[in-house]
């Protein structure tokens, strides 16, 4: 199972509850970018690894993560 995990970067606060919990390392507060509300979004560096348990997704306070689970 793989998955595609995709964030509403303009509604991310940076917490990085998400970036804790996920269980393959792969995503990560972008230091590059400040989103509209004035924080470093949370997104996917290596998104080709996700394993679509959607961990982040149910952690996420804000629901700013959508992860789709695709055959491989």
């Amino acid at each position: 199972m793989r998955g595609i995990v995709t964030f509403d970067e303009n509604r991310c606060k940076g917490c990085g509850l998400c970036v804790n919990v996920c269980p393959v390392h792969i995503l990560e507060l972008d230091q590059t970018k400040v989103n509209a509300i004035g924080y470093h979004p949370s997104h996917a560096f290596a998104p080709e690894k996700c394993i679509a348990c959607a961990s982040c997704a149910l952690m996420c306070p804000d629901v700013v993560i959508t992860v789709e689970r695709v055959d491989k």
